[in-house]
């Protein structure tokens, strides 16, 4: 069988604690290999990058290799591959970076779709350079996203959108926005943070000047990535120390890079590329084969949590969109969500309830700062671990 989830949950240790995971969406369990490649890292000769010594050696390659790996699940080119502490802290860098080369009358569109960290540093940038903010909106009752086209201009710089939202799980139209924003003549950064753990992800395919993501949500260790040309990358200046290197992308990467999470990376991505147990080819080939049977996998879940949950009474999801990832808001008539994120802990069932910084998605629900409850599946999650969520779901909306 291509896709085996009792193999592939035997390379969790945390998984043998016996919770079920569906809190996915705020980061995902880690398999041994990724440990085992953060602990190798971490206990052999490192030091900064070079070519004299053992460690220097050594720390370049796990540099070099972490910006292969990133490429080939990105489908992105390896020299415009950066590394950093977040995707919230490399957005925040780009932002101010972007900024310098605006001018007041120009405008930026962000979407109440997304995170706070796709919305935020391209907020206080443009309030910084006095340029003007657009809001792209999104239907409460189906959570698909507005129409871009009416709020381009010939003054538009720049439009952050998500690739899905970690709220509801909506996938917009990324390619048709981005043809459209780049009719405008403006560029697009797409957050991929919760898109990349379901889907095969190509970069150019979608569009994205600017595409972020976190190694923690897709298996991975804590700190960011964003891909993009390196050709573009060449045109920017950021603020940066006068020794630090100007190649790029290193003259986006602020002080030593945190060697052992780039080795957990790589190892994150080679665990990736496993997952289809029949996949054949280069690594760029196993990766593709692999998300795309993740969501294979994911899908049937997801459908029979939804049918379940719509059947109880009392209960509302509110994901709708006609493309999503398995990522389910669920709100209830009568009950507080946190009282059933604590009903769930208490069978040892992670399924939190929040706004998960989507705090514009939230009040545009009508849920105001503190949303809801959030169903999220993972690659690792199965048929039992939905039993036993459905089974207390049911019990929760019962209690009185």
């Amino acid at each position: 069988m291509a896709y085996d989830v009792a193999a592939i949950r035997s390379r969790f240790p945390a998984l043998r604690a016996g919770i079920a995971h569906f809190d996915g969406p705020g980061g995902s369990q880690v398999p041994d290999s990724v440990a085992g490649a953060v602990a190798g890292a971490l206990t052999s000769p490192l030091a900064n990058r070079g070519t004299v010594t053992p460690g220097e050696r050594a720390a370049d390659a796990v540099v070099t290799g972490a910006r292969a790996a990133m490429a080939d699940l990105l489908g992105a080119d390896p020299r415009g591959i950066v590394f950093g502490r977040s995707a919230t802290a490399l957005t925040f860098d780009l932002a101010r970076t972007l900024a310098a080369t605006w001018e007041p009358g120009d405008e930026v569109v962000v979407t109440r779709l997304d995170h706070d960290a796709n919305i935020r540093p391209w907020v206080l940038a443009a309030e910084a350079a006095g340029v003007t903010v657009r809001w792209l909106g999104f239907d409460p009752e189906t959570t698909e996203l507005d129409d871009v086209t009416p709020l381009l201009s010939g003054r538009t710089r720049l439009v952050a959108v998500t690739g899905a939202s970690n709220l509801v799980g909506t996938r917009p139209d990324v390619p048709a926005i981005a043809e459209a924003v780049h009719a405008a003549g403006a560029l697009l950064v797409v957050d991929g943070v919760h898109l990349t753990a379901h889907e095969p992800v190509d970069v150019t395919a979608l569009g994205a000047d600017f595409y972020l993501c976190s190694p923690y949500k897709f298996l991975g260790p804590h700190c960011g990535v964003l891909a993009a040309d390196p050709a573009l990358l060449e045109t920017l200046r950021p603020a940066k120390l006068l020794p630090s290197s100007d190649a790029v992308p290193e003259r986006f990467e602020l002080g030593t890079l945190p060697y052992e999470l780039l080795a957990g990376t790589t190892a994150a991505v080679e665990f990736l590329a496993a997952l289809d147990g029949d996949a054949t080819g280069d690594r760029r080939a196993r990766l593709v084969a692999s998300m795309t049977a993740v969501a294979a996998h994911e899908l049937p879940l997801r459908e029979r949590i939804e049918a379940h949950v719509r059947d109880l009474p009392g209960v509302t999801v509110r994901s709708r969109a006609a493309q999503r990832t398995p990522t389910l808001l669920v709100t209830f008539d009568d009950r507080d969500p946190a009282q059933a994120y604590r009903f769930l802990a208490e069978r040892r069932i992670a399924a939190p309830a929040a706004s998960f910084y989507a705090v514009e998605a939230s009040r545009h629900l009508g849920l105001g700062d503190t949303g809801s409850l959030r169903i999220g599946l993972s690659c690792y999650t199965d048929d039992a671990d939905v039993d036993r969520l459905l089974t207390a779901l049911s019990a929760f909306v019962s209690e009185r």
